[in-house]
């Protein structure tokens, strides 16, 4: 409805697109007894009625006589003002509202009085763009959307719309043919090879999890034990009745928090659930970057997964992917037909390992895009830390690039000044909205300062995944042990560097797939009891060493094979000893590690660490102490790297008294030879290692034996 002025007489002008109707009228709402036909202008369906008698705008409906005699009356979508105001629109072009996905995208509102959907999407450089799905038989000439000037943002609002219809923007490009984009704001999608957005409502769950909500909140958990299961649910347990078929969201709640609670994690990770295209990217690929995926349920049934963690006492982590986006041309690349999301330059804008694109972090947009993001996961799914991926690809702007592929910064280096201040505000404004959320960052360089605060200088994460002491431990074990002592720096180096960051210890699945073999079969020697020693001692060594512990599934219990994402894992494999044997370690670690003061407090604080002796390489033995507050959680770790039983082998302690063996990972019930200490040994007060007192112990072969002192 517009003014219109008929010779010197003001009045209006409607005019409607309906290529089905036979006939239009317009109906007034306010008294439907009011009607004003509206005339056919074209063959396929223009219409126009000029209103003589009223020059003010009024609500009104259209009533269509279809071809097959069907009478239908609707609202016109161009009646309604837009949703979004002025404000609204110079925050989304700044950058600055932390919680444009409450506005952009398809919202189902109620919009001067009548239900029905809005819809916002950027597309700055389009020539137009449309509406169109299952309600319009996916013709763009439907619900053309208005453009909302310089910001580039495109909205309309569409009465009648309900949540579980598809749709899809339709993107009149300056040059070629129009573009089919599905929604980057989109909360649900449909499975591929159509990946239409679906229109969902996400704010009505009724959350259950307030208690663990605050818990979390006035928790430090830079204090506290942190056990991360890391975890990839398509691949995790398939449903008893359908072999092929993974656990559903829901299905998975109950399962899941049994058996985390039975290994005593505190947290599980979950690999990319953000919406993706392509299982062979395992998630890392994102298109719907504010939907978790349609392969194990809605939205509600993840919330549902989640709440259910959260009431059991166990944290939920995810993935999250803002480092690069695929290709895919019905998502982000070239979304309006020009490089809006990614660089256009491939020398910043694509990613040569993975064949993705690199989000174009200095502007405005994206970076509020990408902000809105990490939020949105928090906000609406309650989640409790993402794990931010390839963040050294981030970092630096020569990443896995040779001279002359990269732009230098503006200041001739090369780092990425715009990603590193993007990962800092993003990393400020979740702990500032959502306290105790952890940001855990998987960087394998040696940038400084990822962990610290903002305000020193760093990037504001509160955990990195520890990929050198990763690297080293495992080249260690690679070795056969006769050549072990040749190596020994490398079990030791790690301290070095250990509190130069808040890190997590870790063998993620990035170490069990590509020929790398499983944790298992890269220990070696024959048969797998040998290699099964020498994991329960790995593991061993990873939660007495200071730090949080990440742990990929199906590791736990030593699995054989490599993990293979298309695949469930081999829990058939806890039948036998050796498997059992693993998890049973797992299972006492984690007990330990929760139940010890000691061990969380001392996992960022040097003061919590002590070498008793570093330099046996003769012998392959490391031994060190962890020191609590009370002399009651002081904890001797002693590691045996080869498969030699030492027997009478003397410790340095720092206290006289009785030292009670509280795990030998070659005790019989984990599948070992039952070599040990008989629950125990008293120190005497012969000086050794540099220390006044000694224990006298009986060193199993390939073991890790851990003594905690009991006055």
């Amino acid at each position: 409805m517009h003014p219109h002025k008929k010779g010197k007489k003001n009045c209006l002008i409607v005019r409607a697109y309906l290529d089905d109707a036979k006939s239009c009228e317009l109906v007034d709402v306010a008294d439907d007894s009011i009607r004003y036909q509206l005339q056919r202008l074209t063959k396929d369906g223009l219409f126009e009625g000029i209103i003589e008698d009223r020059s003010d705008f009024f609500q009104y409906r259209l009533r269509t006589e279809r071809y097959n005699g069907e009478i239908r009356q609707f609202y016109d979508p161009y009646s309604f003002l837009p949703t979004l105001s002025e404000d609204d629109v110079y925050l989304f072009s700044e950058g600055s509202d932390h919680f444009v996905h409450r506005k952009m995208g398809a919202k189902v509102r109620t919009h001067n009085g009548v239900l029905g959907v809005s819809f916002a999407v950027w597309a700055p450089n389009a020539e137009r763009v449309s509406v169109v799905g299952d309600f319009n038989h996916w013709d763009g000439r439907y619900h053309m959307m208005r453009s909302l000037g310089a910001s580039g943002i495109w909205e309309l609002f569409i009465p009648g719309l309900e949540p579980g219809m598809k749709y899809k923007y339709e993107i009149g490009a300056r040059q070629g043919f129009p573009l089919l984009k599905t929604d980057p704001y989109g909360t649900a999608f449909e499975a591929p090879p159509y990946n239409a957005s679906i229109i969902c409502d996400v704010d009505h769950y009724e959350w259950q999890d307030a208690d663990w909500i605050q818990r979390r909140a006035n928790t430090v958990w830079k204090d506290q034990p942190i056990s991360v299961y890391e975890m990839h649910v398509g691949s995790w347990k398939a449903v008893v009745e359908d072999a092929s078929r993974p656990l559903g969201y829901r299905e998975l709640a109950n399962e899941l928090v049994e058996y985390l609670k039975d290994m005593h994690y505190t947290h599980v990770e979950f690999m990319p659930l953000s919406e993706h295209p392509f299982d062979g990217s395992w998630g890392y690929q994102v298109t719907g970057f504010f939907a978790p995926t349609y392969r194990f349920g809605g939205p509600e049934d993840f919330m549902y997964l989640v709440d259910t963690l959260h009431q059991n006492g166990i944290g939920v982590i995810m993935d999250w992917v803002p480092a690069h986006f695929p290709t895919d041309s019905f998502a982000l690349a070239q979304f309006d037909g020009t490089a809006l999301y990614e660089h256009a330059d491939p020398r910043q804008g694509f990613h040569q390992d993975w064949g993705t694109l690199i989000f174009n972090y200095g502007r405005n947009e994206v970076r509020g895009f990408l902000i809105a993001t990490a939020l949105a996961w928090c906000e609406r799914y309650h989640i409790d830390g993402l794990r931010v991926d390839a963040v050294a690809s981030m970092l630096y702007l020569d990443y896995s690039r040779e001279e002359g592929q990269w732009i230098p910064n503006k200041f001739g280096g090369r780092e990425n000044l715009e990603a590193i201040e993007f990962l800092r505000q993003t990393n400020d404004l979740v702990h500032k909205y959502y306290p105790g959320t952890l940001m855990i960052a998987e960087e394998s360089t040696s940038f400084p300062g990822v962990t610290k605060p903002t305000t020193e200088g760093g990037l504001g994460f509160d955990i990195k995944w520890n990929m050198g002491w990763m690297h080293d431990t495992l080249a260690y074990f690679q070795k056969d042990p006769i050549y072990r002592k040749y190596e020994h720096h490398q079990l030791s180096f790690g301290m070095l560097y250990q509190y130069s960051e808040n890190f997590t210890q870790v063998f993620s699945h990035d170490e069990v797939v590509h020929g790398k073999q499983s944790m298992l079969l890269k220990m070696p020697g024959e048969p797998i009891s040998n290699k099964a020693h020498q994991l329960r001692l790995l593991y061993g060594l990873m939660w007495i060493w200071p730090g949080k512990k990440t742990l990929f599934m199906g590791s736990d219990f030593g699995q054989s094979s490599e993990w293979n994402y298309n695949k469930c894992l081999d829990w058939h494999l806890l039948q036998y000893p050796d498997h059992q044997g693993i998890q049973m370690v797992v299972r006492d670690l984690n007990k330990i590690y929760r139940e010890i003061p000691s061990l969380a407090l001392g996992d960022n604080d040097s003061k919590g660490f002590e070498w008793i002796n570093c330099t046996d390489a003769e012998n392959s033995i490391l031994t060190f102490l962890r020191r609590g507050k009370e002399a009651s959680d002081d904890i001797a770790a002693v590691g045996n790297f080869t498969p030699v039983l030492r027997e009478g082998f003397r410790v340095g302690v720092p206290h006289a008294g009785f030292w009670k063996e509280i795990l030998n990972t070659d005790a019989k019930e984990y599948g070992g030879l039952g070599f040990g200490n008989n629950g125990g040994v008293h120190a005497e007060p012969v000086e050794w290692d540099g220390r006044p007192y000694s224990i006298k112990i009986d060193l199993p072969p390939q073991s890790m034996s851990l003594f905690r002192y009991q006055g």
